[in-house]
């Protein structure tokens, strides 16, 4: 699906089903450098249970046009102006790691936008290495390389797939390499600069789930609490056996959360 924000072309994937503003929109917030197809399995299931789904590419991710914003709070107030171009009024958000900093802001800055928010791999600081910021900055492969094995768990580094045969390392580090030159590096400089996540959580009135990885070395379960703590209405759930990118690593365990919070209908 092709949407239009501020006279922006951007691309969303629907889950299989056409968005409809008579249900409840879910919108799917990828992190830094990656796209909408980390969030394949839980947007189709819940595009054939009740909601309207939109999983986006970010401004210059993905298929997305325009360029890649450089800043959390402004991406939140991007994400309040595509809730406005879809007609839906409202939306539920689900962000993951840079995401889940930006939908934090959306929910914050436009509390009548936003019913539920779900925030993955999420801390209240999300510093980057120097080294690691400088290789992404340059295009230097060893960036991919380190966030992807950073970013899994122990079980993702010897295959970890539901389906056979597909190792999860390496398609993260597919996914990175289709960025644009740039992305990456604009992403984790957003992250690392960012600081006002604990201040900007104490404004959000949506109840909130944070979903954190128990292998997580990115954004560990300690480096959340002061988040959570600052939340009026938080719900924390941690898969033991997954890091980072939960969404891919814990699929089944990780929509259980979100149907479980969210709630789910239809067949």
């Amino acid at each position: 699906m092709r949407i239009s924000v501020n006279g922006v072309e951007i691309d969303a994937a629907t889950g299989g089903k056409p968005f409809d503003t008579n249900q409840p929109a879910l919108i799917f917030v990828h992190g830094a450098g990656f796209d909408h197809s980390i969030w394949q399995q839980q947007a189709r299931y819940f595009a054939h249970h009740g909601y309207s789904v939109l999983a986006i590419d970010l401004p210059g991710h993905g298929r997305s046009g325009g360029d890649a914003i450089s800043d959390v709070g402004e991406i939140g107030d991007w994400i309040a102006d595509l809730i406005d171009a879809t007609g839906a009024g409202s939306a539920s958000l689900i962000g993951h790691s840079m995401g889940a900093l930006a939908v934090l802001e959306t929910a914050s800055r436009c509390p009548e936008k936003v019913e539920k928010l779900v925030l993955l791999g999420v801390a209240a600081r999300m510093p980057v290495h120097p080294e690691l910021l400088d290789a992404a900055k340059s295009n230097d492969h060893k960036a991919i390389e380190l966030i992807a094995g950073w970013g899994h768990g122990a079980r993702a580094h010897r295959g970890g797939n539901i389906a056979p045969g597909v190792w999860l390392l390496q398609a993260g580090t597919r996914l990175l390499e289709r960025a644009a030159p740039g992305v990456l590096g604009n992403d984790l400089a957003a992250s690392d600069a960012y600081k006002n996540a604990v201040a900007t959580a104490g404004q959000v009135k949506s109840p909130t789930l944070c979903l954190l990885g128990g292998q997580d070395k990115m954004t560990p379960v300690k480096a959340a609490m002061p988040l959570m703590e600052a939340l009026p209405d938080a719900t924390r759930v941690v898969l033991a056996e997954s890091g980072h990118m939960m969404m891919v690593e814990a699929p089944g365990e990780t929509l259980d959360a979100l149907v479980e919070f969210l709630g789910g209908t239809g067949p």
